[in-house]
């Protein structure tokens, strides 16, 4: 015979074990409330089940209706521990495990017979089991191969609490075989768990696997690429190029008179011109991948159908950048930003030569007076790198004011 009184005990010591892990982990990251949802979740399973194995120290009603309401919401704060970790609200369905029981415990043909609250506490657990195994679904249907192993364990551990609560409710057992019964589904449901725990473990060791990747290629104060995340997708980049039979452009942008920003206005204004330009600048390449390669200079890889479509594709950002406000609350910011342009085919560009390139050309803008475009295409780029940088090289792409400002003369002239 199954001793449900030791298995209990065993469990309560576990369950406290896990909530004093659980909390020292919350401790060290208040602000993820994973870890204490758990902790909560842990602490309650131990307390119900402590009250629920003192049945004949305490009274009847803490140690059944109420000790196995608390040992239920355990399951309700997994629950909660599971949607905060993958950033989703809670949910009402989260506190069905406890609302069950209580809901039926209280019936006179429950409350009065054990293996009729065997079967109600099961069919409540299987409800628990259901939740967690929605609460690590993905709302879309997609998730990482340790997420989807997750919920299949919840809901294998759900078809052994509803099998157990069917297989009672038909065999009309003594109380001593409802106990055995229990005592059986305990212990597939605490190998379950054990299961679901170790993956636990996986899921949350690779998700931090992969938020240390994205922080070792993302700028910390603009939140887009870095400069070694930046070139880990030129390949990506070009491999898309080539498939829709695009070239490639680099796009290189030196924010315009940067250290005299700081010296007037301070580095916070600095930094707010920096992220301004690099949310600016991304809603402008989706197509393409776009990061910050130091300092005041940004760069942004993409596949273009010609030069005309890069020219155009730099122009409307440093247009736009041009009436951007910026402001530091008793100023605005006037910030203006010169960019350079490399074009190549997508087989033969190489990203080391198109970099180059771009910095010549972002070198010809700046000597022509900054807030401009001059743009290399392809056979400016294949050539090979001068000793000395010529003003006069690469293509200046005229602004929209030097267009109005041309038409203007063309008029004047006519007049005369």
């Amino acid at each position: 015979m199954f001793n449900v009184t030791t298995g209990l005990a065993i469990w309560c010591a576990e369950a406290m074990t896990l909530a004093l892990v659980a909390f020292m982990a919350w401790r060290h990251d208040v602000r993820n409330r994973t870890y204490l949802y758990w902790g909560i979740g842990f602490l309650l399973s131990a307390a119900g089940f402590a009250m629920v194995a003192l049945r004949d120290h305490i009274p009847t009603y803490l140690s059944i209706e109420v000790g196995n309401a608390v040992a239920l919401s355990g399951q309700s704060a997994w629950v909660a521990g599971y949607l905060a970790l993958y950033k989703r609200k809670a949910e009402w369905w989260m506190l069905l495990p406890p609302l069950v029981w209580l809901a039926g415990v209280f019936l006179p043909w429950v409350n009065d017979d054990y293996a009729n609250r065997v079967v109600l506490y099961n069919l409540a657990s299987a409800t628990g089991a259901t939740a967690l195994a929605m609460a690590v679904t993905s709302p879309n249907g997609r998730g990482d191969a340790a997420r989807i192993k997750l919920a299949a364990i919840f809901v294998v551990q759900s078809g052994l609490c509803f099998s157990m609560a069917v297989a009672i409710g038909l065999a009309a057992p003594t109380d001593l075989q409802a106990a055995n019964y229990a005592g059986a589904a305990a212990l597939g449901t605490a190998f379950l768990l054990t299961f679901a725990c170790a993956l636990t473990f996986r899921v949350i060791m690779e998700r931090s696997e992969r938020h240390l990747r994205l922080l070792s290629v993302t700028d910390a104060l603009t939140g887009v690429l870095n400069r070694r995340g930046l070139f880990g997708q030129f390949e990506s980049v070009q491999t898309k190029a080539f498939d829709e039979k695009r070239q490639i452009a680099v796009l290189l942008f030196d924010l315009d008179n940067f250290k005299r920003i700081n010296d007037r206005f301070g580095h916070q204004a600095g930094d707010a011109v920096l992220t301004v330009f690099a949310r600016m600048a991304r809603q402008y390449t989706p197509a393409g991948v776009f990061g910050r390669m130091g300092g005041e200079e940004f760069a942004a890889f993409t596949s273009v159908v010609d030069q005309t479509e890069a020219e155009a594709l730099a122009e409307s950002i440093r247009a736009e950048f041009c009436r951007v406000p910026i402001s530091t609350g008793s100023a605005i910011i006037p910030a203006t930003v010169s960019i350079g342009v490399a074009l190549a085919s997508p087989i033969e560009a190489n990203m080391d030569k198109l970099v180059s390139a771009a910095d010549r050309a972002l070198y010809a803008a700046k000597a022509a007076g900054r807030n401009c475009t001059v743009i290399f295409g392809e056979a400016e780029t294949a050539a090979p790198v001068p000793t000395e940088p010529r003003r006069n090289s690469g293509e200046l792409v005229p602004t929209l004011d030097d267009q109005i400002h041309a038409l203007r003369r063309v008029g004047s002239l006519s007049r005369g």
